[in-house]
């Protein structure tokens, strides 16, 4: 059986991947001249271009696939003011990003092994 949330899951778990890896590169060019700092599309705009549909049990069954859609990276373009190296990376608003994506990771993660746990319980009674 295709549950949703798990689908839902899933997709939060790669943006927070993608994110992770846009927040790790701007901390690692903290101090390159030049360099722009990068950000992901917010996951509610992800949410938007996805579209939810009615999965098939049976071949008579109605079909349609919500695919994965990717992930928009651009530069931040509502960034701090540009520093005299023309960095715009802050330090401290990266880490706090970082900080943020723990968070969120830590909570999908409960929330599915709690709906795991459920869904066992289920199929066991």
């Amino acid at each position: 059986m295709q549950v949703n949330l798990f689908d839902l899951a899933t997709k939060q778990s790669q943006w927070l991947s993608v994110r992770q890896s846009a927040i790790a590169g701007n901390i690692a060019n903290v101090n390159t001249p030049g360099f722009h700092a990068l950000e992901v599309e917010p996951f509610d705009k992800v949410l938007d271009g996805t579209r939810v549909a009615i999965k098939a049990t049976q071949v008579s069954h109605l079909s349609g696939d919500a695919g994965p859609e990717p992930v928009s990276i651009r530069e931040r373009a509502d960034g701090p003011a540009v520093l005299p190296s023309k960095n715009n990376v802050v330090l401290e608003n990266e880490l706090m990003d970082a900080g943020e994506v723990r968070r969120a990771f830590e909570l999908n993660a409960g929330i599915v092994k709690a709906f795991n746990r459920m869904t066992m319980l289920v199929s066991k009674g």
